[in-house]
């Protein structure tokens, strides 16, 4: 006959057995996060870009036609394949334009559900897509409307109209410089 103690002992050691083995087998996965599905896997310019600065943005749309100054319009959701795919360049584009520009990317989940938006809100610019990227000149005007994902290089022609630079063509290309080279210039 088994006693209500040999009966509570056993149930334990079952829910503890249990638990140790989904903990060894839910940490033994590879990581849960994956860049080509639909499935949320937090921001995605922290998780793919590795760049936490570009969300909440420095400053709101408004802010940034009241300063007259170029601006990116990045629309994405987290949970797109797509627009996981388009972080990285949406950090490139931070990383060269974002002192001369606002970059600001907008989750379309957050543009409120209205029946028209002024020329100050995001929602008045997206058009359904994701990722779409919208360029502001620094007059409000739109120069580049992109769907889907648009090269770096045909934002940065467009870029460097609206500053004014030498063509892709006449100028030096821009390379990324890895942290070693940096550090190595900063020790000669």
């Amino acid at each position: 006959m088994v006693t209500s103690f040999q009966w509570l002992r056993w149930l334990t050691l079952c829910c503890l057995t249990l638990i140790f083995t989904s903990c060894w087998l839910f940490n033994s996965l590879p990581t849960l996060a994956a860049l080509d599905d639909d499935r949320f896997d937090g921001n995605i310019f922290v998780v793919y870009a590795g760049n936490g600065s570009l969300v909440p943005p420095r400053f709101t749309l408004s802010e940034s036609l009241k300063r007259e100054t170029p601006t990116l319009l990045v629309y994405y959701l987290d949970d797109s394949k797509d627009c996981k795919e388009f972080a990285i360049v949406v950090s490139t584009f931070q990383e060269y334009y974002g002192r001369a520009a606002s970059i600001i990317p907008v989750s379309v989940d957050t543009i409120p559900i209205k029946s028209s938006y002024t020329p100050e809100e995001p929602g008045y610019y997206y058009e359904g897509f994701v990722p779409q990227t919208v360029l502001l000149d620094e007059k409000g005007e739109v120069v580049f409307n992109g769907k889907g994902q648009v090269k770096f290089e045909a934002v940065d022609d467009v870029l460097r109209e609206v500053f004014d630079l030498l063509p892709r063509s006449e100028s030096v290309e821009l390379k990324r410089r890895s942290f070693n080279e940096f550090n190595t210039e900063l020790v000669q």
